[in-house]
């Protein structure tokens, strides 16, 4: 048990020295989150801005201005976790491998990897909920949190999926980039028209928004925002898990063994 303990200690460091190495992923937490959510609330006009809550079906009219200041604390989650993860995993997939070469267990550093991920993504949350909150009070904080919270895990495990599968930096930054703005502006009530489509279930962020809506916004229960975004949340990681694995597998191929022949040779 203490060997284990070592492993996955030992590990756990190695990832969150990664993640700190990256300041300008540090740099984004700190000043991004609160000058955008700032900036929502200053220059977004704060007239009520009526939708329809799929997950609950409730008729909500919150101000403009509040409304764009969660959209927004959810883009900047989604993507500063998908860059820090798309960033540790690009940059460590040779050490990683030579890890899991050497005989390191496999199961150790994917525990770590999601330990880190979890720690980082609580941090962000609850920074960005204090940001949304500080000119005004959601209805239930500690339910924006989790909603935050779980869709910075989703972006995060997509990271790790990009950050595996695409060569070239610049491939893994543009598409989490592009995911993110079209998931979040997509069901945006003040910037997009189709937000209450059906086609939007299909978003990775949709169960993440309407929980945090109806947490932001209302008293009902979040349960069904939360339910779909966790299974978001398991796909992706489960997505994560095979391509992380097939990366860090031997290269080595085991020698066949030669069959013996059935007669000697004369």
């Amino acid at each position: 048990m203490r060997r284990h303990w070592t492993l996955f200690t030992t590990a756990s460091r190695y990832a969150l020295i990664g993640h700190a190495r990256n300041r300008f992923a540090m740099l984004l937490v700190v000043v991004y989150i609160p000058v955008w959510i700032v900036l929502a609330y200053v220059t977004i006009p704060d007239r009520p801005a009526p939708f329809r809550l799929r997950a609950t079906g409730q008729v909500l009219s919150p101000p403009g201005n509040h409304l764009t200041q969660i959209t927004g604390a959810l883009n900047a989650v989604t993507l500063i976790a998908g860059f820090m993860m798309f960033a540790a995993t690009f940059t460590g997939g040779a050490f990683d491998r030579r890890l899991a070469m050497a005989g390191y267990p496999r199961f150790h550093l994917v525990l770590a990897k999601l330990s880190a991920l979890t720690l980082v993504c609580a941090a962000i949350a609850a920074y960005a909920t204090a940001a949304a909150g500080f000119a005004w009070s959601p209805r239930q904080p500690l339910m924006l949190g989790a909603a935050l919270f779980c869709a910075a895990l989703t972006y995060g495990a997509l990271g790790v999926v990009f950050g595996s599968v695409l060569g070239r930096e610049v491939e893994g930054m543009f598409a989490i980039l592009m995911i993110s703005i079209l998931d979040v502006a997509l069901q945006n009530p003040l910037s997009s028209s189709g937000s209450d489509s059906a086609v939007v279930h299909f978003l990775p962020s949709y169960g993440a928004v309407q929980a945090s809506m109806s947490a932001a916004f209302s008293t009902a229960s979040v349960a069904q925002g939360l339910a779909i975004q966790l299974l978001w949340l398991g796909c992706a990681a489960f997505a994560a898990f095979l391509v992380f694995r097939r990366r860090t597998r031997d290269a080595l191929r085991p020698l066949r063994k030669r069959r013996a022949p059935d007669h000697p040779a004369p």
